[in-house]
């Protein structure tokens, strides 16, 4: 009985690396979608806060608003309209669609709930507000 088990015990020649290289393939492949997924936009000083981890995900639609109220689309002026249009659009396209709203901190707070009741009206529920986080 004793031989059989000691039979069986094998010492291992080499360490089976392949586990280790899928987890830094997918590793890699999520920071190299993380380092591009960034939203482009028209350039603002978003208001500050504590909790600045809110992540964009790929397909992500940005809107922004300046400090003088005018509304973006993916860098794209656009009107209040428009706007509800076009994100009619694209949650046709794409039910689950994430928006990030990006405005200046001296924007005017009806701007921010105009954009914001749109995104009620069409039923857009992941919504991310871009802010910077405070040093």
């Amino acid at each position: 009985m004793a031989g059989d088990v000691k039979g069986d015990l094998q010492a291992y020649d080499d360490i089976n690396v392949t586990p280790m290289l899928d987890l830094a393939y997918v590793l890699l492949v999520v920071f190299i979608i993380m380092t591009t997924a960034s939203v482009q936009g028209v350039k603002v000083t978003p208001p500050l806060t504590q909790a600045a981890n809110n992540l964009a995900k790929p397909q992500t639609r940005g809107i922004t608003i300046t400090a003088d109220g005018q509304i973006f689309l993916d860098a794209y002026p656009v009107s209040i309209d428009q706007l509800q249009a076009n994100l009619a659009q694209y949650k046709a396209a794409n039910p689950n669609l994430p928006v990030v709203l990006k405005a200046d901190a001296a924007a005017q707070y009806d701007k921010v709930m105009e954009v914001l009741e749109v995104a009620k009206r069409l039923d857009i529920t992941e919504i991310g507000l871009a802010t910077k986080r405070l040093q």
